[in-house]
């Protein structure tokens, strides 16, 4: 092989295979070479396909006989999913718990099927904070797979819950991968691994074999090294699933030809950008950080943005609190209901609903597990569905999303809204928003830190175009250090 794998692109890779320089085979290779090498020590890595090299020798054939689906873009392109997206295949799908470990799911989660339509090849699980973090246990912590670690520094926060979809790509062990976000779970650990995570309205992409947190937040998305790689997988994943009633209205979101026309370089200019300071920048401890981001607010004015500075989102401080907003009581109820649901629908499984985990849990001897409890899924049992309490939670809910990010963006004319981080999440959470996260930087301590777009329900294409933009004119990222596994 004479093609330099490493931090490669989904185009690179497919003018290498174009060119006879790289077959999905020897790709595959290098990847599994990666994670032999890497994961014991990253922990990004939850399982691997035993038949992603026959998937490989399979894309290289297709490609040699010129078989239509080989022109597709990610015809041969390895691709890691999230542990709580369902594979039929020979691996488990556990949310990072032995409590569904040889469970057997009915088929393919919708998104695992349009990406195999694409010609992707699925090379494995990823791990995750367990259960999707609903269990409430350290970032990137899991039984089957234990801590997964930042590798940009070892002993820094990884973030979750798709901790090990952002450390497999930043580490080079995969090319892109899948992750799921109820509230941050894409957005945060794409921050704190400086990758770049695509958060969809949620309908936008099925949630039909994925295990749920709540219907009205949950939504799965990319996380990939670029921002181009990473709407190569949007445009593949997205659709109407008649099992998702949500992706019935999200649809029509999707544009005719989808979003890569929207990769353009000078997708900053004329865009009207919303800073709002409190608190995303109040909270900020390092100066070097704060002085980073108004470097990056320079450069998209000179690419041609207007930015619109020190704008406030009216109940910015309930939002930002899911005991005072009610998030967190709404979260619960959806979760008991929605993974009972779930459970029950598995062809086989060692569990069949929350309780039954609960009590799995209690017996499971391992020293992580007793250390870390399972407090989330306790305040999930507790509650007896959707009653008058909850209902009225839900619609402060609404009239939060409505009075705060829909009020300031249509009354400003705005964009999209820019912060640092990934702690503008909960603002995208409730109202089902779409947000993109880009690589924006490292701080004294060389742990990463991103930059995120964020706008109002649908508007993926122009934040695309914004995101691609400021990438375009930083281009920061850069892989991470070498250490000795």
């Amino acid at each position: 092989m004479d093609f330099p794998v490493r931090e490669a692109t989904v185009a690179e890779l497919q003018l290498a295979f174009k060119k006879n320089r790289l077959t999905s085979r020897q790709l595959v290779e290098f990847y599994l070479g990666e994670i032999s090498r890497l994961n014991s020590v990253l922990r990004g890595v939850i399982e691997v396909n035993p038949d992603a090299l026959h998937l490989a020798d399979k894309a290289d054939q297709e490609r040699k006989v010129k078989a239509p689906r080989s022109l597709l873009g990610l015809h041969g392109i390895p691709i890691l999913v999230k542990d709580n997206i369902a594979t039929k295949d020979k691996m488990n799908t556990t949310a990072g718990s032995f409590a569904l470990l040889g469970s057997i799911v009915p088929r393919n989660a919708f998104v695992v099927t349009k990406l195999i339509e694409a010609g992707a090849i699925i090379l494995g699980k990823a791990s995750l904070s367990e259960w999707a973090n609903a269990r409430h246990v350290p970032n990137g912590w899991c039984a089957r797979s234990g801590q997964g670690r930042n590798p940009y520094v070892l002993s820094a926060d990884p973030s979750g819950s798709s901790s090990g979809s952002a450390i497999s790509v930043a580490a080079n062990m995969v090319a892109v991968s899948l992750g799921t976000e109820t509230d941050g779970s894409i957005l945060c650990p794409s921050s704190s691994n400086s990758v770049v995570g695509i958060k969809p309205t949620v309908g936008l992409t099925s949630r039909n074999g994925v295990v749920p947190i709540t219907h009205r937040q949950d939504t799965i998305g990319p996380i990939c090294r670029t921002v181009a790689d990473a709407v190569y997988v949007l445009d593949a994943i997205v659709g109407f699933d008649h099992n998702d009633e949500a992706t019935r209205e999200a649809s029509r979101y999707i544009p005719l030809g989808g979003y890569i026309q929207f990769l353009k370089p000078s997708g900053l200019k004329g865009k009207r950008l919303g800073i709002v300071r409190d608190p995303f920048f109040t909270d900020i401890k390092e100066p070097e950080i704060i002085r980073a981001f108004e470097h990056h607010f320079q450069t998209l004015r000179q690419r041609g943005a207007v930015i619109v500075d020190n704008l406030k989102i009216l109940g910015i401080d309930a939002i930002m609190n899911p005991f005072v907003s009610g998030e967190g009581k709404a979260m619960d109820a959806d979760l008991k209901l929605d993974l009972n649901k779930y459970l029950e629908g598995l062809v086989v499984s060692p569990v069949r609903t929350l309780a039954d985990v609960i009590e799995f849990n209690k017996f499971e001897k391992l020293e992580m597990t007793e250390k870390y409890g399972q407090q989330g899924l306790l305040d999930a049992q507790e509650t007896d569905g959707i009653n008058a309490e909850v209902k009225e939670v839900l619609l402060n809910l609404e009239n939060l999303s409505r009075d705060g990010l829909e009020k300031l963006m249509k009354e400003q004319k705005l964009d999209a809204v820019v912060t640092p981080g990934a702690d503008f999440s909960p603002v995208l959470a409730i109202g089902g928003y779409p947000g993109i996260n880009v690589p924006a930087g490292y701080d004294s301590n060389d742990v990463p830190f991103g930059i995120c777009f964020g706008g109002l329900k649908g508007t993926e294409p122009m934040l695309i175009e914004i995101a691609y933009g400021f990438e375009q004119a930083t281009k920061i990222r850069k892989p991470p250090p070498p250490f000795k596994p």
